[in-house]
């Protein structure tokens, strides 16, 4: 089996200061950070994931901001892949599943933001292709929501969302133990 790392959405817009703060991104993106530094060292391949707003009254990840650039502590190396997509599901309108297949990639690992649209969407994406995947719940984050009036908490939707996901489509797990099955 050969491990991709897939960064999703790790974006300016979602850290503090951001226009679409999101909770908990700092400490997400720390494990993520963590999980790219092993995939490198191991050279895995790693592609990252870059979301730019295209609908008309989008108010972040805007063309030509600061907001939409991968954030520092998570850049993209030099030959690392950066796909650019414009919908939450990673895999629609883009070249990712050509590029994991040019990888050789069977099981990818997931990383990023937000955990109740663009992981989502992407991990059961990746699996209907027929790919494993792991996703690393302690690095990614999200934010609080509404419905019916009622205000959800960050922590409560992530958890609903990884729960949801937990069967059949992706291994939820930390950022530690992918790290100690790749050591």
């Amino acid at each position: 089996m050969k491990n991709g790392l897939l960064l999703v959405d790790l974006q300016n817009d979602y850290f503090p200061g951001g226009r679409m703060e999101l909770v908990g991104m700092e400490a997400a993106a720390g494990n993520a950070g963590l999980l790219l530094a092993e995939f490198r060292r191991t050279s895995s391949p790693v592609i990252h994931v870059q979301h730019v707003s295209a609908r008309p009254g989008a108010v972040f990840f805007l063309p030509g901001t600061e907001g939409v650039e991968i954030h520092k502590s998570v850049a993209p190396a030099k030959g690392e892949p950066v796909v650019v997509k414009n919908y939450p599901n990673a895999f629609r309108g883009t070249s990712l599943l050509e590029i994991l297949k040019n990888a050789h990639v069977d099981t990818l690992v997931l990383c990023g933001a937000m955990t109740h649209m663009c992981i989502d969407a992407t991990a059961r994406a990746a699996f209907d292709f027929g790919f494993r995947c792991l996703v690393a719940e302690d690095a990614c984050a999200t934010r609080d929501l509404s419905f019916q009036g009622k205000s959800i908490k960050a922590a409560e939707v992530h958890a609903a969302f990884m729960a949801a996901l937990s069967a059949p489509y992706a291994g939820i797990v930390s950022t530690r133990d992918i790290l100690k099955k790749k050591a």
